[in-house]
């Protein structure tokens, strides 16, 4: 009667037995673990990340004074001696908390120069580490920056004259103030007179007469608008410029005669012979 058959098989296992230890398990792990009991918040709460409720580096005393500090209001006291004061710890571990928590981000602790010339620390509080001062604080308000007007792009080249006289280049600039009268699209401004006078004046050195000019640069002008009225001008006084005219020899050449003196004043003079000068003939 007492023996055991070793042979015999087991008896088969029913088919929710394994499930029916396993939320044994789970329901003993349930009466074991928390169990939260949340109401929400309305008023005097503080929202704290779980990146710092459950830090993996920091201690527990860092957390609780983390958390202690980010529920203050700004202004709070939070040297080493204040926070002694409120809290059993000392100031050994509450120093050491402070430097975990500015080590991890949590802090941000600066040295400034007071008006009175008094040196502080400032102490910045960060809810969320890796944020840049910049972010957190706002910025300076920047003076309000002058449009940048668009460059104003080069008039084409011109030709120059071969010599610029004053009388020359100011009959070329009353030619290009004339234009604006047999077209109103050729007004144009002081700074483009200036650069188009040297390609008038040259042609006006080739024996052009300012009607002649006048007429070249007013004819043929398209229908549209002219947005760049002098770049046109410019174009054309470069693109038109007339040939030089051909060399004509003077009518008249002077003779180059020979020095002679004057017989009566002794001085020199220019004649084919010796005799008196022209002075002392008159005489």
């Amino acid at each position: 009667m007492g023996t055991q058959h070793t042979s015999a098989r087991p008896h088969a296992e029913s088919r929710n037995a394994g499930k029916n230890r396993s939320s044994r398990r789970a329901g003993t792990a349930e009466r074991r673990g928390v169990v939260h009991d949340n109401a929400r918040h309305t008023t005097r709460f503080t929202v704290i990340g779980n990146h710092l409720a459950q830090h993996a580096e920091l201690s527990l005393t860092a957390i609780g004074l983390a958390a202690h500090i980010q529920s203050l209001p700004s202004g709070a006291a939070i040297d080493i001696r204040s926070l002694a004061a409120r809290f059993p710890e000392g100031t050994t571990r509450i120093a050491g908390a402070l430097r975990e928590l500015e080590a991890h981000g949590y802090l941000r602790r600066t040295r400034e120069r007071t008006k009175d010339g008094l040196i502080v620390t400032r102490t910045v509080s960060c809810n969320q580490p890796g944020r840049t001062a910049a972010k957190d604080e706002p910025k300076p308000k920047r003076p309000a920056q002058r449009e940048k007007k668009p460059k104003r792009r080069a008039l084409p080249a011109v030709p120059q004259p071969a010599y610029p006289a004053p009388a020359l280049l100011a009959t070329a600039l009353g030619v290009l103030s004339g234009l604006r009268r047999t077209d109103p699209r050729l007004l144009i401004s002081a700074t483009d007179a200036e650069h188009l006078v040297p390609g008038v004046a040259a042609w006006l050195e080739r024996d052009l007469t300012p009607e002649a000019v006048h007429n070249a640069l007013t004819t043929g002008l398209p229908a549209e608008p002219l947005h760049r009225p002098a770049a046109l001008l410019a174009h054309r006084l470069a693109a038109q410029l007339p040939p030089l005219p051909p060399y004509r020899a003077p009518e008249n050449p002077a003779a180059h005669h020979p020095l002679q003196n004057c017989d009566m004043c002794d001085r020199a003079y220019r004649a084919p012979e010796p005799g008196t000068c022209g002075s002392c003939s008159a005489a």
